[in-house]
């Protein structure tokens, strides 16, 4: 009896004793072996500050801000061009010249008829005058019975007549005067000058073209002032009720990729502009040209800034989930914590609460929250 009971009691304490040893070496595989393989996968970030900004991006073309249509307003041979495109030229400049043979012409004409109507004129004066005297004395005639009634009548029809007669040639004086200063514009519109300081863009006329200006004005050239540019800026109807006139823009060119160019919005058009299904809305701002460095119709990589936030503790946006992360303490644990965050753009999220500069996130190879449970629990401050 007393040695069946020691048999047991020795089995017994081999039991225990092999229950302890697998309860060690499972609470090391555990806290050891199972957080190592839980944390030699992961990579991680330090979180930092920085500055965050939320964009709405568009395709945008250069305008100039202020330019002019030079056009023709009469016809006839365009003979010099005295200008080139490129060139930067004053107001009143001289830019081209209509062959002026015609409106030459015409103004001669104008001017001999009105001096044959002067004469004339001046006759007419004299036969008034003429006219008025001989019914002064036929008047006085009469009076004394020296003459007859029918010939005072007929001094008197014939002092209206010569009235009458100056009238006239008076209103076709003042006709001629107005054909000639009409002619005399027709010539000056022959010599075409600027109405503005700027450069020569374009120009869409040859010299030796013959301008007919019967149905509309030809359009010869165009000069614009390039010290101001405009961006037009397509914007998606997506992204078109996020935008404000004031807020905040930048681009960038192809010739200049890592030159930030920055701006406000100006406004946005109303009505949108359809292309193949798309619905797209012009939105326009200015920026200064001093250097001359931007031109006309350069393709630009427009960035509307709808929020920012500087200098603040941020983290890959990637890392967060429904505001938690993943967190690697010093020990290489990894725990999951609770942050709160502000804004957010497809690089980084703004973390305003839940941690500090230096902290290292999991960026890639965080395990499940069940393998986190398991072996390390969560935490949060």
């Amino acid at each position: 009896m007393d040695s069946s009971r020691l048999s047991f009691s020795r089995v017994l304490v081999v039991i225990i004793f092999v229950a302890v040893i697998a309860g060690g070496a499972f609470w090391a595989y555990r806290h050891f072996y199972a957080a190592s393989n839980n944390t030699a996968d992961v990579t991680t970030t330090a979180v930092s500050r920085g500055d965050i900004d939320v964009l709405v991006s568009a395709t945008g073309v250069l305008e100039p801000s202020n330019f002019v249509d030079v056009g023709a307003q009469v016809s006839g041979l365009l003979d010099v061009i005295h200008v080139r495109v490129g060139e930067q030229i004053s107001k009143d400049q001289l830019l081209a010249e209509i062959d002026p043979t015609i409106y030459l012409a015409r103004v001669d004409a104008n001017r001999a008829q009105l001096k044959n109507q002067q004469a004339q004129l001046a006759d007419r004066k004299a036969q008034l005058t003429l006219a008025d005297i001989q019914f002064q004395r036929q008047t006085n005639l009469f009076r004394e019975d020296a003459t007859t009634r029918e010939n005072l009548q007929i001094a008197d029809a014939s002092l209206a007549s010569a009235q009458a007669q100056l009238a006239m040639l008076q209103a076709q004086l003042e006709q001629t005067a107005s054909t000639l200063r009409a002619e005399e514009a027709n010539l000056d519109y022959a010599r075409i000058y600027s109405t503005m300081e700027g450069t020569v863009v374009s120009i869409t006329a040859r010299q030796g073209q013959t301008l007919n200006t019967s149905q509309q004005a030809p359009v010869l050239m165009r000069i614009a002032d390039l010290s101001n540019m405009k961006v037009r800026a397509q914007v998606s109807e997506a992204d078109v009720g996020r935008l404000a006139p004031g807020d905040k823009v930048y681009f960038t060119t192809l010739g200049e990729p890592g030159k930030q160019i920055y701006g406000q919005l100006d406004y946005i058009e109303p009505t949108p502009e359809v292309l193949n299904n798309v619905v797209l809305y012009n939105a326009f701002f200015s920026v200064p040209n001093e250097a001359g460095r931007l031109l006309p119709s350069m393709t630009a990589q427009v960035f509307f800034v709808v929020e920012q936030a500087r200098d603040v503790l941020r983290v890959p946006a990637a890392t967060v989930a429904g505001g938690q992360v993943w967190l690697q303490q010093s020990s290489g644990e990894l725990v999951e914590r609770k942050i709160e965050v502000g804004i957010s753009n497809r690089i980084y999220t703004e973390v305003r609460d839940g941690l500090a500069d230096g902290d290292l996130v999991v960026t890639g190879g965080a395990p499940s929250r069940q393998a986190a449970s398991s072996g390390m629990g969560g935490g949060s401050r």
